[in-house]
């Protein structure tokens, strides 16, 4: 039987990078994409939140960490990026994880698992 597959994505600060790319490598993840992007959250950028603040949109810079690993691993992957990425301040950042239905590793051919070692 094929292990299922999950992406786990990542978004945070820049500044927590390395300790980020540190956790994951003794985890054992093998690869992992890195993006550069511009967003916010709830609060809308702003550094404290306030529920009954109106303010427009800051776009702040983050980092967007995406990372393929089989299904059964995720909550253990989640758990030690949730434990490093922990500030308790607004901008920790946020994990999304979706089902992945196939890898293919394009210069062999190969798929699933096999093409993510």
């Amino acid at each position: 039987m094929e292990a299922k597959l999950s992406k786990i994505e990542i978004v945070t600060s820049f500044s927590r990078f390395t300790e980020l790319n540190e956790t994951l490598s003794k985890l054992g993840v093998t690869g992992m994409t890195v993006i550069q992007v511009l967003g916010c959250g709830v609060q809308k950028g702003a550094r404290e939140y306030a529920k009954d603040m109106n303010v427009n949109m800051e776009l702040l810079p983050k980092q967007l960490i995406s990372i393929v690993v089989e299904t059964e691993r995720v909550p253990k992957v989640v758990e030690a990026v949730k434990q490093t990425l922990y500030t308790g301040h607004i901008g920790d950042g946020k994990i999304f994880i979706s089902d992945i239905t196939n890898v293919i590793r394009v210069r062999t051919g190969e798929e699933g698992l096999e093409a993510l070692k």
